[in-house]
């Protein structure tokens, strides 16, 4: 697939069938791998693979609490969770470990696309994870790394339609 219609077809999808196979994961966590890390620390990169449907029912139960808004479905019934996690460092480059998680949880969901699966980023029940000291544990993280943002992935019924690049959405300022 090309790049830009790859770009045009990105979407966040809350609606999935409850299927992924093992192939079609591997592929996306193979994507995953060639993320670009800020200056190479591949070490302060981790990512968990949740597809324990009662520790993704604990994860939205905790995001729904945390919310005050117990009725919605935060994970949209995907049938995995891949959580980026990443080692915070030092306050003066603390924008670096963020970045690398962003950009490799987008990576996962652009390969996603290219699958022919769902995804959506996952921000807000990760946030919320961090302050729950049982949930974490579950996790069971290496020492020092935190959870900075997921994505859910899986099958889906939806229709990847291809979208027009809107102009001037994004302000851009030429100096």
């Amino acid at each position: 697939m090309e790049t830009k219609q790859l770009f045009k077809l990105r979407k966040s999808v809350r609606d999935y069938t409850g299927h992924l196979s093992e192939e079609a994961l591997q592929s996306v966590l193979d994507i995953a791998q060639l993320s670009p890390v800020g200056r190479s620390d591949y070490d302060s990169m981790h990512l968990t693979v949740i597809r324990n449907k009662s520790l993704l029912a604990d994860i939205e139960k905790n995001a729904g609490e945390f919310f005050d808004d117990t009725s919605r479905q935060i994970l949209y019934g995907a049938p995995c969770l891949i959580l980026v996690s990443t080692i915070l460092g030092d306050v003066k480059t603390i924008n670096v470990p963020y970045s690398n998680a962003a950009i490799m949880a987008n990576n996962m969901a652009l390969a996603a696309i290219d699958l022919n699966l769902g995804s959506c980023l996952i921000w807000g029940a990760v946030m919320a994870m961090i302050y729950n000291e049982d949930l974490l544990k579950k996790l069971d993280l290496p020492q020092g790394f935190l959870p900075c943002c997921g994505v859910v992935i899986g099958e889906t019924d939806e229709h990847f339609k291809e979208k027009s690049i809107p102009l001037n959405q994004i302000a851009v300022e030429y100096i």
